[in-house]
C-alpha cells in the first residue's frame, strides 16, 4: 500500500486516538493531505494550539449524522479511519436514541459516504464491548461493526474495501480508568465497581500502530483483533494509589465484569496469526479468506476474553503504563 500523496480522513479526529493517529503518519508516511473531520470547533482549535499545524493538515467541521457534509468532506479522499463515536457507557444508556444517531446512523453515512466519493479503504474502530453486547454503547457498535463488513458487498464492482478494528481499552483515553484512579489519588479513596473485573489493555501507540497496519493488510471484510495482555482493575488501583482505601460501589448499569474480544460463536471462522486473531466473514461470496494460508483455524470452542487471557500485566509493566499516563498529561 502507498502511503505517499495519499488523502487520509480521520472521523473524530480531534479524539484521543484521531490526534495519535495524525501524529504518527505525520511523522513517519507521506501523506498529501489529512482532514481531521469533527464536529467540536473548540477542540480543532485546541489541536492547532498544541502544535497539530502540519501544512498538510486540514479542518473540516461537521458531524458524521450530518451525510450531505459528510459527502462534501469525502471528495478526493483515499483512505478513512472511522473513530467518531459516543462511548460513554452510563451516557449511553441515558440518552439512547442519541447513541443510535451516532454510532449506528452515522456510521450508515461514512459507509454510504465512502462508495459514493469511491474512496478506496475505509477501517472502523470498534470495541470488545461490540461481543455479547449488554449494554447500548456494545449494541450500537456491534451493528455498526455488521454494516461495515456487510458493506464489501454493496461496493459491487467499485473499488471501495471495509474492515474494522476490535481492540480493549485503551491507556488513558477519555473515558479510561486510569485517568480518574489518579484524580481519585488525592482524595485518598479509589471508588472500584467490582473486584473481580478484568480488562484488556492496550496504550494508545499500539492501537494507532495495530490499526495503521490492518488498513495497510486489510482485504475488505474482516475484524481485526490484536493479542493483547489483561489486567486486574484491582491491581491498577493499587499500583496508583497503594496507600488509598479501596471502596466497591457495585457495578454500574451496562458493565461487564470481564470483557470478550471473540466469542466461541464466531470462533469458527477465526484465523490465528502470531501477534493478532481474524475475524472472517461468515459464508460471505465476495471474502476470498486469503488469511487462512497465512494463520491457521482456531479451535470451534475458542473464547478471547479478559479473564482466561494468557497474557497478563506484571505489576511492573502496570507501573510503567500509569507513568506513560503522568506524562502524557504533563505535556
Amino acid at each position: 500500500m502507498d502511503w505517499n500523496n495519499k488523502v487520509i480522513l480521520v472521523t473524530g479526529g480531534t479524539g484521543s486516538f484521531g490526534k495519535k493517529f495524525i501524529e504518527v503518519v505525520l511523522r513517519d508516511y507521506s501523506p498529501s493531505k489529512i482532514i481531521v473531520f469533527s464536529r467540536d470547533e473548540l477542540k480543532q482549535y485546541e489541536m492547532r494550539q498544541k502544535g497539530f499545524d502540519h501544512p498538510n493538515l486540514r479542518y473540516f467541521l461537521g458531524d458524521i449524522r450530518d451525510f450531505p457534509r459528510l459527502r462534501r468532506a469525502f471528495e478526493g479522499v483515499d483512505y478513512v479511519i472511522h473513530a467518531a463515536a459516543l462511548k460513554q457507557v452510563p451516557a449511553c444508556e441515558y440518552n439512547p436514541m442519541e447513541a443510535v444517531k451516532t454510532n449506528v446512523l452515522g456510521s450508515s453515512n461514512v459507509i454510504d459516504a465512502a462508495l459514493d466519493a469511491k474512496v478506496e479503504r475505509v477501517v472502523a474502530l470498534s470495541t470488545d464491548k461490540a461481543v455479547n453486547p449488554i449494554n447500548l454503547y456494545g449494541a450500537t457498535k456491534l451493528a455498526a461493526e455488521k454494516m461495515f463488513i456487510q458493506s464489501n458487498a454493496y461496493a459491487g464492482g467499485r473499488s471501495t474495501r471495509f474492515s474494522c478494528v476490535r481492540y480493549g481499552n485503551v491507556v488513558g483515553s477519555r473515558g479510561s480508568v486510569v485517568p480518574v484512579f489518579l484524580r481519585q489519588e488525592s482524595q485518598g479513596v479509589i471508588t472500584i465497581t467490582d473486584e473481580r473485573m478484568t480488562r484488556f489493555w492496550i496504550s494508545l501507540e499500539q492501537g494507532v500502530r495495530f490499526v495503521i497496519r490492518c488498513l495497510q493488510e486489510m482485504h475488505g471484510g474482516e475484524v481485526f483483533v490484536p493479542k493483547i495482555p489483561s489486567m486486574k482493575v484491582i491491581d491498577l488501583a493499587k499500583v496508583i494509589a497503594p496507600e488509598a482505601e479501596i471502596e466497591i460501589i457495585g457495578i454500574r448499569p451496562g458493565e461487564k465484569i470481564h470483557e470478550v474480544l471473540i466469542s466461541e460463536d464466531e470462533a469458527r471462522t477465526v484465523v490465528e496469526l502470531d501477534d493478532m486473531y481474524i475475524v472472517q466473514p461468515a459464508e460471505a461470496l465476495w471474502f476470498g479468506r486469503e488469511w487462512e494460508k497465512l494463520g491457521r483455524k482456531i479451535d470451534e470452542d475458542f473464547r478471547y476474553a479478559s479473564d482466561s487471557n494468557k497474557d497478563w500485566m506484571s505489576v511492573e509493566q502496570i507501573e510503567k503504563m500509569v507513568q506513560s499516563v503522568k506524562d502524557d498529561g504533563e505535556e
